[in-house]
Formats: structure tokens, sequence, C-alpha cells
């Protein structure tokens, strides 16, 4: 069994799911890579890596996800609760699908994610949840409204469970990056909002790498279990708001 912790990431087949995955097996941690695309996965190639193919939105898959890791590797000591999607448009024209989609999977699938591992950290007194949200959970912005929406919960959920786990010495760190070069922009269909966002995107030159977002993630981890980095708020300099 590896020296080091077990670390779980949701969403861990792109963006920065996988760089923090990378960034995790180059620390010598082993990892449990859950996502819905398997392929992704086996394609990175990391050693000490439980892959499985599973939905956030399935508690029960979840669950016996982290049995099964644990049972390999010990206790999971760091959930990154990363898996998202942005369905992003017009809120009038959008179809209500597309909301039901991003409230299932960023809401509830983080809901899920946590609860796989909140017991045994509690009763361990020891371990950290982060938080995958974004500067849309700080701030509104056109054609953002129920993933906004989504973000905002994140930051409430994660403001009650870090006050709530703090005397169990379980830490809860939100991540809330601005425009990071990932895959983001494949799940947009309103083609006015998609132009838009890609207009700002190129007018800021640029977003920034995931495996930026990812050292920061790892180093915040690394420190002390008795000190806690909040929140990471990361955006490309040019990126004003």
């Amino acid at each position: 069994m590896p020296d080091k912790p077990l670390i779980a990431i949701t969403g861990a087949s792109s963006g920065i799911g996988e760089a923090v995955a990378r960034a995790f097996s180059r620390a010598g941690h082993p990892l449990l890579l859950i996502a819905r695309r398997l392929d992704r996965l086996e394609a990175l190639g990391l050693p000490n890596a439980l892959l499985k193919k599973a939905d956030v939105r399935d508690r029960a898959a979840l669950a016996a996800a982290v049995g099964e890791a644990e049972a390999r590797f010990g206790p999971v000591d760091m959930m990154f609760a990363n898996a998202g999607i942005a369905r992003l448009g017009d809120i009038a024209r959008q179809a209500p699908e597309e909301w039901d989609e991003m409230i299932d999977i960023n809401t509830k699938g983080a809901m899920n994610s946590v609860h796989a591992v909140l017991s045994g950290m509690i009763g361990r007194k020891h371990g950290t949840l982060v938080m995958m949200s974004s500067i849309a959970g700080r701030k509104v912005y056109p054609d953002h409204t129920v993933y906004c929406g989504t973000k905002f919960f994140v930051h409430a959920v994660s403001e009650s469970l870090r006050e709530y786990l703090a005397p169990h010495d379980v830490r809860v760190i939100v991540v809330s990056p601005g425009i990071i070069d990932t895959e983001v922009l494949d799940h947009v269909k309103d083609e006015t909002t998609l132009a838009n966002y890609k207009a700002n995107k190129a007018a800021i030159g640029g977003g920034i790498s995931a495996d930026v977002v990812a050292d920061l993630i790892l180093d915040a981890y690394q420190l002390p279990q008795r000190a806690i980095v909040q929140e990471i708020v990361i955006t490309p300099t040019r990126q004003k708001y």
C-alpha cells in the first residue's frame, strides 16, 4: 500500500480534474479517479489509480467506488468534488432540461461526493474536502443564470460544512477559478452566448492553464492539517470581473 493517503477526484477525465490527478500522482498519492468517460481516464496512464466510470448523480455508485478504493489504498484523505457542467445560455430561450442537468450535476453531484467520504473523515478526525465552484459563485454574469445559482449553492454549502467540520479537524476548501483553458465551452449550445464568451476570453489574452490551478490545490492540501486555505480564487491577470 502506498505511503501517502488516497485522493479521490470526480470529473477526473479532463480540465482541472485531470490536472489535479496528474499533480497528486506526481506527488506520490494513490488515486480514485471517477468520470463518465472511462477511456479518458485510462489514457492518463497514472500509477496506483483505481478508475471508475460513474455519474456523480448516482449516489450509490460513488459510495461503491469509494469503498473499493479504500479497500485497496486506505481511507480517502481528500475528495475533490470537481465534476460539473456549464450549460450557459439566455434564460428565456434556454431549455429547462439544461437547467435540470446543471442543478443535478453541480449541486446534487457535489453533495453525493461529500456524502461518500464525510462520515469516514469525521470518524478519523482528518481529511479535506475540495469543492469546485467558480468566480460565478461569487458574482453573476450574463447568460449564467442557473450556472451561477449552482455555484452560489456550492459556496453556501461549503461555508456551512466548514463550520460543521472544523471541530472534527476536517478542512473544506472552495476553488473559484475564472477563465481557465478547459473543455467548459463544449457544453454551451447557445451560439450568441458562446460567441460572447469566446470574445471576452480573447480580449483578455486567453485563459490560464489548468495545471496552475492544480498546483495551488496541491499546495493548499499539503499545508499542516490545522491550517486551511478556505478559498482559492484565481483568474487571468487581465480578467477584471
